[in-house]
C-alpha cells in the first residue's frame, strides 16, 4: 500500500488519540505518545494515505544505540507493507546519527514482526523473561551498521 512516512506531531497524535486502543494496540497512550514528541532523544514517524494514519514507530537515541521503541500498524492494514517502510525509515534515521546499531525487543509470540526485522537483517542477541505484561517474553534483537 503506498504512504508517506513523516515525522510525527501533535496535530498527528490529536487526530488518533481516540482509536488508538481500538484500531492500534492497547499500550500506546496519547499522553505516552505526547511524552515521546517531547522528548528531545525520540523521534518518532507516522504513515499517512490520504490523510489518514495508517502506523507509527519511534526510536530512542541512547549511549552508542538507537533503541526502536515501537512499529505500530492499523489493523485493517497488517500484512500491506506499511510496517517495513516505518523500519526503514527508523534504520535510515537511526544511521544518520552515526550510532553504531539498532536494537529493539519482540514478543517472542509475534512471529510475523520477528520475520520483519529477521529480513532487514536484525539478529537475535538474547531474551527477557516475562517483558510483556509480566508473562511474554522478549526477543532482544540488534542490526549492526559498522
Amino acid at each position: 500500500m503506498e504512504c508517506e512516512i513523516i515525522p510525527m506531531t501533535l496535530e498527528h497524535l490529536s487526530n488518533i488519540d481516540s482509536i488508538l486502543i481500538s484500531e492500534f494496540d492497547s499500550f500506546w497512550s496519547s499522553s505516552i505518545l505526547k511524552e515521546e514528541l517531547q522528548n528531545p532523544n525520540s523521534k518518532y514517524f507516522v504513515a499517512i494515505n490520504n490523510s489518514k494514519i495508517l502506523g507509527f514507530g519511534g526510536i530512542w537515541k541512547a549511549v552508542d544505540d538507537c533503541h526502536v521503541t515501537d512499529i505500530v500498524v492499523k489493523k485493517d492494514c497488517r500484512r500491506l507493507g506499511i510496517g517495513s517502510k516505518i523500519l526503514e525509515k527508523l534504520i535510515q534515521v537511526a544511521k544518520q546519527t552515526n550510532l553504531g546499531s539498532i536494537t529493539l525487543e519482540v514478543n517472542i509470540n509475534n512471529i510475523p514482526a520477528q520475520k520483519l526485522y529477521n529480513k532487514y537483517g536484525f539478529k537475535a542477541l538474547g531474551v527477557r523473561k516475562k517483558y510483556y505484561n509480566n508473562t511474554d517474553d522478549a526477543i532482544v534483537m540488534t542490526l549492526y551498521f559498522k
